[in-house]
């Protein structure tokens, strides 16, 4: 994928950090953000012990309780998409991407009260700091 092959609902940053800082990263800030890091999958690394190739690849799977559980007890389809999830991997080029399904797309697929969407909207800011070259 690069950034001309769009997803709908899907925001994807370009990072010159590698796929393992960024899912690092995200993992750091999310818990020094307070949310809870459920599970990271390493589709990579799994390959790898199925004997299949694939470019770095991982996804971290994150959320806070107190914020998602309105957002499905208002409509429980939203619990197909949370906890929240960001992406990390490295395409045929060498550059690394970063992606996460945007709050708006959420609430417009599931319907939930637009008001909700405060409860998911910063996962864009932690995506965005995890992909960011520190200054």
């Amino acid at each position: 994928m690069t950034a001309s092959a769009a997803v709908a609902g899907l925001r994807t940053l370009p990072t010159q950090r590698s796929v393992a800082e960024v899912l690092q990263r995200v993992q750091s800030l999310a818990r020094a953000r307070g949310l809870t890091v459920f599970a990271q999958i390493d589709f990579s690394g799994d390959a790898e012990r199925a004997g299949l190739a694939l470019r770095p690849t991982g996804l971290v799977i994150l959320g806070n309780p107190k914020a998602g559980t309105p957002l499905i007890d208002a409509t429980p389809t939203a619990a197909i998409d949370l906890p929240l999830k960001i992406l990390a991997w490295q395409d045929v080029k060498g550059q690394s991407w970063v992606a996460y399904n945007e709050s708006e797309y959420v609430q417009a697929r599931h319907g939930f009260p637009p008001e909700l969407m405060k409860n998911i909207a910063a996962l864009g800011a932690l995506a965005a700091a995890a992909a960011a070259q520190d200054p």
